[in-house]
């Protein structure tokens, strides 16, 4: 299903007032955490807490989405069942945690078959995936494809920090000055293409210094260049800035426009390749054209305004 993505807000859980807050953030996708927001001995009850607020806050047009526990734990069976069987048609999509080959997608997608089947529901719940660990790197493309409910794939670059042995801080970046270029561009790249040939949105990974948000719209812009659909958000301040930078803007929308009509226009002439602004314009720059309005579709912007 095609949704905006430009924001991904992580929220705890286990927190009613984060979560109230959550859905009033103007985040494109809000999803529920109940993996590593949540303490062990919180992640019981935050199940109940996650369930309330799907089912009482007011979402408008957010997709609500829930992360479990990972396959691998003793809560991931009962975060499916428990959440799926209180939210039912007020959940969205289900987000799983360090994927490591196709086989954990097909786990999740079979018991969310059997879910729905039991209790009528009556739309498909979404799935999307996190690569972050080595082994899901390795084989992000299986995983990109293992379900027709995947509807995103996120790079997760916090637990891949862990993962691949990486000498970062904090914000899971090295300090300035010790690597040239960008530190995670070939992990992303990696991520980026196997979504791509799946037919599935990417989503970049986490900036955890919330307080930067030059760094965060800096992080943001360049993800946003290599072709990612939008950004995950570990604080509210942050939605703002991703919806900005993954939102074509008005002059983009516009040159967008006027190309792909100057071209198809001259299609129906039976030229292949026309000059437009002192620049050659041929199907590839056709193709990042539709790409710029299908984005801009997507916010349901025209000329940068939101209707």
């Amino acid at each position: 299903m095609a949704r905006a993505r430009r924001s991904e807000l992580a929220t705890p859980a286990s927190n009613e007032s984060m979560c109230a807050a959550a859905a009033r953030s103007g985040a494109d996708l809000v999803f529920l955490d109940l993996e590593d927001a949540c303490a062990p001995s919180a992640k019981e009850a935050a199940r109940g807490i996650a369930v309330r607020a799907f089912t009482g806050l007011d979402w408008g047009r957010t997709t609500r989405a829930v992360r479990i526990n990972g396959l691998d734990t003793p809560w991931c069976h009962d975060d499916l069942i428990e959440v799926v069987t209180g939210a039912r048609e007020r959940l969205d999509v289900v987000i799983i945690p360090k994927a490591r080959s196709g086989r954990d997608v097909w786990w999740v997608d079979v018991l969310l078959t059997q879910l729905e089947i039991k209790l009528g529901l009556s739309h498909r719940i979404g799935l999307e995936v996190l690569i972050e660990e080595a082994e899901g790197l390795l084989n992000a493309a299986e995983i990109a494809t293992a379900s027709s409910r995947l509807e995103a794939i996120i790079f997760g670059v916090g637990d891949l920090s862990a993962s691949l042995h990486a000498r970062v801080g904090g914000n899971f970046r090295p300090e300035p000055g010790t690597y040239p270029g960008d530190f995670w561009h070939a992990e992303r790249v990696q991520v980026l293409a196997a979504g791509r040939a799946a037919g599935i949105d990417v989503i970049d990974s986490p900036y955890p210094d919330y307080a930067d948000a030059d760094g965060y719209r800096a992080d943001a812009a360049h993800a946003a260049a290599l072709g990612f659909d939008g950004k995950w958000a570990i604080h509210p301040s942050q939605v703002p800035i991703a919806n900005a930078v993954f939102t074509p803007t008005a002059d983009e929308i516009d040159r967008a426009r006027t190309l792909v009509e100057g071209y198809r226009a001259a299609q129906r002439d039976g030229v292949g390749a026309i000059g437009q602004s002192g620049q050659l314009v041929d199907a590839g720059h056709l193709r990042l054209a539709e790409n710029v309005l299908a984005k801009a579709a997507l916010a349901q912007i025209e000329s940068g305004v939101a209707r």
